[in-house]
């Protein structure tokens, strides 16, 4: 395979990205309600999580046991002042506050992050099934009393929200089984 054919498949990704984004603009709009979320300084509501926008980006994170979730808050972290300039950007995950802030000054992480420990938010949202979490993102809007939901996607090894992954595959071996960890040595 050619530098040439290694352009234009790339260039094809980015079309197939525009026919996503296009196509995610015209998928039906969701209603949910105003879930009620646990953190440190007690209970918030998602309507609160926008604070001065009036978009969300809410990640699903499975928690402080998935080091593939750390991978992507260690990412999104780099880049959630760019994001806040935007929209609201939090992270949500079934752990308690006090393991959430924890694992949050352990990491350095910048961004809000909320307990959805104690409400059906995860699994209304499609990342939580009989198998447990599911990592992810879903996009609100908050439209006068109403908040929708108008994007969302799942996150897995190889996707778009996390650069690791791209930079890898640029190796000769590309990840090769690679794992993330907490902690290299």
């Amino acid at each position: 395979m050619s530098a040439e054919k290694i352009t234009e498949l790339r260039l094809q990704i980015m079309d197939l990205r525009g026919q996503i984004a296009a196509l995610q603009k015209v998928l039906p709009k969701e209603t949910v309600s105003d879930y009620k979320f646990a953190t440190p300084e007690g209970e918030v509501k998602l309507s609160a999580l926008f604070g001065t926008h009036d978009s969300l980006f809410m990640v699903h994170n499975m928690g402080i046991s998935c080091n593939y979730c750390m991978l992507w808050g260690d990412g999104f972290n780099g880049v959630e002042q760019h994001l806040q300039n935007r929209s609201a950007f939090v992270i949500s995950s079934p752990d308690t506050p006090e393991v959430q802030q924890n694992y949050r000054a352990e990491r350095g992480w910048q961004f809000p992050m909320v307990s959805a420990e104690d409400n059906s938010f995860a699994e209304d949202m499609g990342f939580k099934t009989d198998n447990g979490y599911m990592p992810g993102v879903s996009v609100f809007k908050r439209e006068q009393d109403n908040i929708i939901r108008v994007a969302s996607s799942m996150f897995g090894p190889g996707d778009d929200f996390c650069a690791v992954w791209h930079l890898l595959d640029l190796l000769p071996e590309g990840p090769d089984n690679w794992q993330p960890q907490r902690e290299y040595t």
